[in-house]
């Protein structure tokens, strides 16, 4: 009988040994990635930037595309083993561009790790009408994937991580208006469904994808202190929030709970490597582990992110997973080649 994680039947903790504190050399475990070819998006800067170093000094070949190729440049100074090529996410001819040079170099690809993202941003559409987060977060993931497929295919046993978020308890996918033209924007609905989106897209993926010896997996990498995804957020929310004080400085009590960047991009590396997944594909992960399905029992609160954990049925649900995936096509405008 097909194994998928539809509704979320396979998110049981595998008791991997690891926990919130593991970082992402500790997952790693030693393992010689050479031979190994990884592209990471965003894998230049925070938890991105420390996948990169990790998996680079293990020995993969890395490459990250970025939206601004001098600051990744700058950034991935002395790391071994990684080149960087210009891509943006909310361009799709660029996508396009880099994509068809990787599969044209003839290549397989082992590891793509969907790393990039936004959040907090104000409405903002891309060049296709789609509202920004929904655009960078999972519509432009979902074209790479699309068109380096012949390249994961060639791996014989390649893997597609995808970094979301607990924010994707903040919402359901909307089927009825994703970019919002017909309903008030809420920066913060806007991205929970945007990580929603990167959920269902990892569930259909696997169950597609398995066939051809590709596995798919989606991971949310923890509250993580010293990113820039933040960026544009109006101090007045995290102040709602409970996280800052009046002074707008992060309350130390808060910043004590938060991972560092070597314990936030663990997740990643374990979803990428780990030979516990070897014959498990589709889940949704956090702290170097299969996370728990939340049927409302994990109880969490925003002033102590170690308690947001756990993944949402509806965004594993079976028939949203399948029509999220005909909707990205058709938002796109590409048809995705797995079968």
């Amino acid at each position: 009988m097909e194994q998928n994680n539809y509704q979320g039947a396979l998110q049981q903790p595998l008791g991997s040994g690891f926990n919130a504190t593991s970082t992402a050399s500790e997952v790693l475990n030693g393992k010689n990635l050479t031979g190994t070819t990884v592209i990471i998006t965003g894998g230049y800067a925070g938890i991105g930037l420390e996948t990169t170093r990790v998996l680079a000094e293990a020995g993969a070949t890395v490459i990250a595309p970025a939206r601004d190729p001098e600051k990744a440049r700058k950034n991935l100074e002395g790391i071994p083993n990684v080149t960087v090529e210009p891509m943006d996410l909310v361009d799709p001819g660029s996508i396009d561009t880099f994509a068809a040079n990787f599969v044209k170099s003839g290549k397989p690809l082992h590891l793509l790790i969907n790393n990039a993202g936004i959040m907090w941003v104000p409405l903002r559409y891309d060049r296709r009408g789609h509202e920004s987060q929904l655009a960078t977060n999972h519509l432009g993931h979902f074209q790479l994937t699309a068109r380096l497929w012949p390249a994961l295919k060639k791996a014989k046993g390649a893997r597609v991580v995808t970094v979301s978020s607990y924010g994707h308890q903040m919402a359901p996918f909307n089927f009825e208006d994703p970019d919002f033209r017909h309903r008030e924007y809420e920066t913060l609905q806007g991205y929970g469904q945007s990580k929603t989106a990167n959920n269902l897209f990892t569930v259909e993926l696997d169950r597609r994808a398995r066939a051809h010896n590709v596995r798919a997996y989606v991971l949310h990498p923890g509250s993580v202190n010293g990113t820039d995804l933040a960026r544009e957020a109006p101090i007045a929310l995290f102040r709602q929030m409970g996280i800052i004080d009046e002074a707008g400085n992060l309350k130390p009590e808060v910043a004590a709970k938060l991972k560092t960047l070597p314990q936030g991009a663990a997740t990643t590396v374990w979803c990428a490597t780990s030979p516990l997944l070897s014959d498990l594909g589709g889940v949704y992960c956090e702290d170097a582990d299969v996370a728990e399905l939340d049927l409302g029992n994990l109880a969490p609160r925003y002033d102590d992110p170690s308690t947001q954990r756990g993944v949402q049925p509806y965004s594993l649900d079976e028939a949203n997973a399948k029509r999220l995936w005909s909707l990205s096509e058709e938002m796109t405008g590409i048809t995705f080649p797995v079968d």
